[in-house]
């Protein structure tokens, strides 16, 4: 697959990948997102890879999260059950279950979906511009009760969950959200120095260790996911664009009509 909205790199034995659209915060359109699985499972079969990081282009973004503006297009355009079929729902599940630890280098914000990918991944190293904000509850859609549970732990994950808000940095690393914290400064040699221990690690070991972690939760990553998943199709609905980013519209101007 030719890549046109992420960067691929190799180096020391950590494959690591840039979301490229800082123009538009890193927002996850379709095309991104199939980008950065094919980029994941790439890297996963590469035997020269050890460690995977996933990081955002410029200062202000890991990732704004989905692309709204596809949003709306695609809610013009397609029915629910056509959107269905038109993306991958399991993306952030499969990069969670990726056979080698992942680390998110996280140099911005990481705002709805990207906060959804930032929780399934194995380690989050962060800076003081680093905040996540879990809004789906904000705006009539439901993610991440397969996933946050598991990182900080289910009082924290629900007080996220069900209030939307936005975590700062440094609350992030007290709950444990964030692995380390650093200055901006120094994130990526701070990133690259545990992708590196990890690397250097017996491949097989290192594997077996995630798949063993994964395994030994009460329930595997995938049936959580799959009654998440569900729900939001079969019982509550997931809110459409025009209906979750009103203020966002308005003041972009985007018809929804």
């Amino acid at each position: 697959m030719t890549y046109e909205n992420i960067l691929v790199e190799r180096e020391d034995g950590v494959g690591i990948v840039t979301l490229n659209r800082p123009k538009a915060l890193n927002a996850m359109n379709r095309k991104l997102g199939a980008e950065l699985l094919d980029a994941v499972k790439s890297l996963e079969a590469d035997d020269g890879i050890g460690c995977l990081v996933i990081t955002g282009a410029g200062d202000k973004a890991f990732s704004a999260g989905g692309d709204i503006k596809e949003q709306v297009a695609d809610d013009k355009r397609y029915t629910r059950e056509e959107q269905q079929r038109l993306g991958n729902p399991r993306r952030a599940l499969e990069i969670s279950l990726c056979a080698k630890p992942t680390i998110g280098m996280m140099n911005g914000l990481a705002y709805g979906g990207a906060a959804v990918l930032a929780s399934s991944l194995d380690i989050r190293v962060g800076c003081e511009t680093s905040r996540f904000r879990f809004l789906a509850a904000a705006y009539g859609r439901i993610n991440a009760t397969w996933s946050l549970g598991s990182q900080i732990g289910w009082p924290q994950a629900k007080e996220l969950l069900f209030t939307a808000r936005i975590v700062e940095a440094e609350e992030a690393h007290r709950i444990g959200l964030l692995n380390h914290l650093v200055p901006k400064s120094e994130l990526r040699m701070k990133t690259m120095e545990i992708a590196r221990m990890i690397a250097g690690n017996h491949r097989g070991a290192v594997k077996g260790v995630k798949a063993l972690l994964l395994e030994q939760q009460a329930e595997d990553l995938a049936t959580r996911w799959a009654a998440e998943h569900r729900y939001t199709t079969e019982v509550m609905h997931g809110a459409r664009a025009k209906e979750a980013f009103p203020e966002f519209l308005a003041r972009k101007g985007i018809a929804t009509d």
